[in-house]
């Protein structure tokens, strides 16, 4: 089963597959000259080993474009809600997602 969404003229199909989606805590960019490469991973609290869930290939102009696009609706959500809390600042990845320190 599939299903289909207009936007602005164009039918997208959404199989069931996709329409779950995939779930990810953290997110790596690397680019060339001629792609922007966006790798969602999700990390377990815990494990120092995770995996890509999905691999994202953009175009500069389409990244530039997500960009834009993810702007405008994290201010509208934060506008509806509160601002969005930034944990980490600096950039580390926290290994026990602030709980506590699992022990073997």
């Amino acid at each position: 089963m599939t299903q289909q969404k207009k936007k602005d003229g164009l039918n997208i199909e959404l199989t069931e597959e996709v329409a779950q989606g995939a779930y990810s805590n953290l997110a790596i960019i690397n680019h060339s000259p001629s792609e922007f490469v966006v790798d969602f991973i999700q990390m377990m609290p815990g494990v120092a080993k995770a995996k890509v869930k999905s691999r994202v290939i953009l175009t500069p102009q389409h990244a530039k474009r997500l960009m834009k696009a993810l702007v405008e609706n994290i201010k509208k959500f934060e506008n509806q809600h509160g601002n969005i809390k930034d944990i980490e600042p600096n950039g580390t990845v926290p290994m026990n997602f602030g709980g506590p320190t699992p022990l073997a």
